[in-house]
């Protein structure tokens, strides 16, 4: 438990030193609570239970800027409920014949009323044959039930096909295909409203398949866990097609799931170590109206295949629905899996922090393609946004390993500080875009520098962006990798912009862009750069070259262009060099000077004093 405080603590911590700074407008997608908000309930009901202060744990977290790991995030989660194969016999089970209209079975706890099997005791059960009815665990709450599904089909016109009310864990075990088919709709105050309903922890396993229609609900529901090792899933659902209300785990098998709401969930908001979502393995494909994965806490992926299609994809835009691809209430993390994402809505979204430290991820949206409210963190994944109105967006954004490839309508990268309010005052917001304080209260702190928003130390990232390439609502610092950014074409954005100072003490950076708004490092301390105001076109070869005439950088232009900024190690300050285009319009700049002749750029994206070029 103490682990789990520190890391909702080290969240928080991070949204109240936000506060102190930056505030940007109102995420469209700053849901439920708002993120200061939504972090501090999970912080203060994990506090409940223990003896540390905020200070405390808070301190104990570290760097609050650095999200966990996939490990710490599930360590500090509650165990999630299974039953392996190994934990009971196949060949122990007694059968349950299904007759169309009723059924029958030699076994002692096993009840037959009209089309209702009723199984009261743990054991071990194979069903095959046709019912229209539904099969009813109702056995101990200590007990364990193993539903061996052998070409079983179940209908039930009138509510699930399965349900359990009571057993301590049930396993659905599937042998050749399945089929379950539910109720075309349910009263209000029904509890049971799923194809298949466990109150229970439930296990689904095997090497068969099960056809799931939920009618008139949800497609499978377990109120505690649901664990997936094995099988085929192929569901189809009016709402929800997964959910385990305490968590929901996909470790292995082939999951397709059809949605008119959100595709995998869990919801669970009273305890905060519950509510996740962890994709382990298996090939998961999801097409969904709503959320394609849905956690109240925590999303993890560390394996499998993962394909998602929410809100009809990018091509429908955004709406006042939820339909992100993926969305966690606490902390998103990528470590391990291969994803692919077509939203209408965010295709990445966490209300707390996120993490993407390895796995190919792939991401189309028509809203962001990254978004975190408090963090987000990129160490090691391979990560490309193909479209999107704003390709990362997050209050800190820290890259430093693997490579980053974003294109945008808007801005590419977006350091845009913390949506928060005021002590006492409870934020909400909702899906689409408004947002409200109770007693009249406002957005804490205010534009300006509040800090590195933006820090990049390592890794390949490449921006093509027809808003600002990257925009810092505080500074921003390169310190290393190999950054390139295809800015602007149109005057009102800049490859580069920042409201407080932009720094390169390392790597590499090219920035192209118009040159309306273009901006340059706002300090001659760090690595050498230069500015050159130069036009080209697609295609058009920049070449930059020192005094000597040695080429220290070749690059093909993507897109029509103004301005070229360029550092390297090469770069030294004071030094003369010459940006030319196609071998032949050239200027020849000084190494530290903007482009109007001034010592680099200043807060708000604004260069320096008046000066020539060259």
């Amino acid at each position: 438990m103490k682990k789990t405080i520190a890391l909702r603590a080290a969240a928080l911590s991070l949204a109240a030193a936000l506060a102190l700074g930056a505030c940007s407008a109102p995420s469209s997608d700053a849901e439920a609570s708002g993120t200061a908000t939504t972090v501090a309930t999970s912080t203060e009901t994990s506090q409940s239970s223990g003896s540390d202060t905020t200070e405390d744990v808070a301190a104990e977290a570290g760097d609050t800027t650095d999200p966990p790991s996939a490990a710490e995030v599930l360590a500090a989660n509650a165990n999630s409920s299974k039953v392996d194969d190994d934990e009971w016999d196949a060949s122990s089970a007694q059968d349950i014949t299904l007759q169309g209209s009723t059924a029958s079975s030699d076994a002692a706890d096993v009840t037959v009323d009209g089309s209702t099997v009723t199984i009261t005791g743990a054991g071990v059960y194979r069903l095959s044959g046709s019912l229209e009815g539904s099969v009813v665990v109702d056995a101990p709450e200590d007990a364990l039930v193993v539903l061996v599904l052998d070409g079983a089909e179940i209908s039930n016109s009138a509510g699930p096909t399965i349900e359990v009310t009571g057993a301590d864990d049930v396993v659905l075990s599937l042998t050749g295909d399945n089929s379950v088919s539910d109720a075309d709709s349910y009263e209000d105050s029904a509890s049971a409203n799923a194809a298949v309903y466990a109150d229970a922890d439930l296990t689904i396993t095997g090497e068969g398949t099960l056809h799931v229609s939920g009618n008139g609900n949800d497609g499978i529901t377990s109120t505690d866990d649901l664990y997936v090792l094995s099988g085929t899933l192929e569901v189809e659902a009016v709402d929800d097609g997964l959910r385990g209300k305490d968590s929901l785990t996909v470790a292995g098998g082939t999951l397709e799931v059809t949605a008119g709401g959100d595709g995998l969930k869990s919801d669970q908001d009273e305890d905060p170590t519950k509510g996740f979502v962890h994709i382990a393995g298996g090939t998961v494909t999801v097409t969904s109206e709503g959320d394609g994965i849905d956690a109240e806490t925590d999303a993890v992926l560390t394996g499998g295949t993962v394909t998602v299609t929410s809100g009809g994809g990018a091509s429908a835009g955004k709406t006042d629905t939820s339909a992100k691809g993926v969305k966690a209430g606490v902390f998103l993390v990528a470590d391990g899996a291969t994803l692919d994402v077509d939203s209408g809505d965010d295709a990445l979204h966490s209300k707390g922090a996120l993490r993407l430290s390895s796995g190919t991820l792939t991401l189309a949206t028509g809203d962001d393609g990254i978004h975190a409210e408090v963090a987000a963190v990129l160490d090691g994944a391979d990560v490309t946004v193909t479209t999107s109105e704003e390709g990362l967006e997050a209050g800190l954004i820290t890259i430093s390993a693997g490579s980053v490839d974003i294109t945008s309508h808007d801005d590419g990268i977006n350091g845009s500080g913390s949506t928060t309010v005021e002590a006492g005052l409870a934020a909400t917001s909702d899906d689409s875009g408004t947002s409200d304080s109770s007693a009249g209260g406002g957005m804490g702190g205010g534009m300006g520098d509040s800090g590195e928003q933006v820090d990049i130390t390592g890794g390949t990232v490449v921006v093509d962006a027809e808003g600002d390439g990257i925009d810092s609502n505080g500074s921003a610092t390169i310190s290393g990798g190999d950054v390139t950014v295809w800015g602007p074409t149109g005057s009102g954005n800049g490859a580069l912009d920042v409201n407080g100072t932009l720094t390169v003490t390392g790597g590499t950076l090219v920035a192209v862009g118009s040159s309306g708004m273009a901006t340059a490092p706002s300090s001659t301390d760090g690595q050498g750069w230069l500015q050159a105001t130069v036009s080209g076109s697609a295609g058009s070869e920049v070449t930059v070259t020192d005094s000597s005439g040695a080429a220290l950088a070749t690059f093909t232009a993507r897109k029509q262009f103004g301005n070229v900024v360029f550092s390297s190690a090469g770069v030294t300050t004071g030094d003369s060099y010459t940006v030319s285009v196609d071998g032949g319009s050239s200027s020849t700049v000084t190494a530290g000077q903007s482009s109007d002749g001034g010592m680099g750029g200043g807060p708000g994206g604004g260069n320096g004093g008046p000066g020539r070029n060259g």
